[in-house]
């Protein structure tokens, strides 16, 4: 019994000597302060218009969107559908075989077409595949479209460089439900693959539904459905239409969009050769 006496009584001393008086006091700290958080660039705050503060634009910050691949039209919605509240939702939450698209806007100062475009602030991809970039100004009256050019200058397909007269207005703002306006982009002397080209592009736009979108990863409120009929009429050769709808929200931009194929003659079309949401 002998050793365990011994054992317990170090232990005894141990604990004592740990209740002793500390004979060197640690410093005095400033307690931990955080930093404040840094102020969000835009808030919504649903009042179910977008208005110019509410429609910025982010330099070089990828957006990603899930988007139908290629040459595999999807099943759409664009009716959706009344809760029992009275609200118009469009449930567009369906998982699918998705691919990933990053749209990025750039400045236009560092592309080659940029002396073109003297009043063009931003740049976007026009289409899915990136083969065409529409080049864009913004006022508080609205976003513009000033034309549109391949990104390269000598692109395997050839050269594209069209440069409309007059801005075509792609918002108009403030955006609230019941706009409506047409705009004209015409081209002189334009270039389209290496082909010379001239006609116009009439951009038929309303502003016509409000409610809840559902997407696979997210849920908005208050979202603008804005309708827009492209009929393009060259001057030589057959022309085409096309229909998209785009559903907008405020500070987060068009957040899901449905194209029709080419000539469809059904506001709500049911099938869309592009179909993107945003999401991961």
């Amino acid at each position: 019994m002998k050793p365990v006496h011994a054992i317990s009584l170090t232990a005894v001393i141990l604990l004592a000597a740990g209740c002793s008086e500390n004979l060197t006091m640690p410093p005095e700290r400033t307690p931990y302060a955080a930093a404040e958080p840094a102020p969000l660039d835009c808030v919504p705050n649903l009042d179910e218009r977008i208005d110019a503060d509410e429609l910025l634009v982010g330099f070089d910050t990828p957006v990603s969107y899930r988007i139908n691949p290629a040459n595999k039209p999807r099943a759409v919605d664009l009716v959706g559908l009344v809760d029992g509240l009275g609200e118009r939702v469009w449930d567009w939450s369906d998982e699918a075989d998705d691919q990933e698209l990053q749209v990025v806007a750039a400045s236009v100062t560092d592309r080659w077409y940029a002396d073109s475009f003297p009043n063009g602030e931003f740049v976007a991809p026009l289409d899915a595949a990136g083969l065409v970039e529409g080049i864009y100004s913004r006022t508080p009256l609205g976003v513009f479209l000033l034309g549109y050019a391949s990104p390269e200058e000598a692109p395997a397909l050839g050269q594209t460089l069209v440069v409309y007269t007059e801005p075509v207005v792609i918002y108009r703002l403030p955006l609230d439900v019941g706009d409506e306006w047409v705009s004209i982009g015409e081209v002189r002397n334009a270039t389209v693959r290496d082909l010379p080209y001239a006609g116009r592009d009439v951009y038929t736009n309303r502003v016509d539904a409000i409610g809840e979108l559902w997407l696979p990863e997210l849920q908005f409120e208050q979202v603008l459905r804005v309708r827009t009929d492209l009929t393009v009429e060259p001057s030589v050769g057959p022309g085409f239409s096309r229909k998209q709808v785009g559903y907008v929200f405020e500070c987060f931009g068009e957040v899901a969009r449905a194209v029709s194929a080419d000539n469809e003659t059904d506001d709500n079309f049911e099938t869309a050769v592009e179909l993107r949401r945003l999401g991961l």
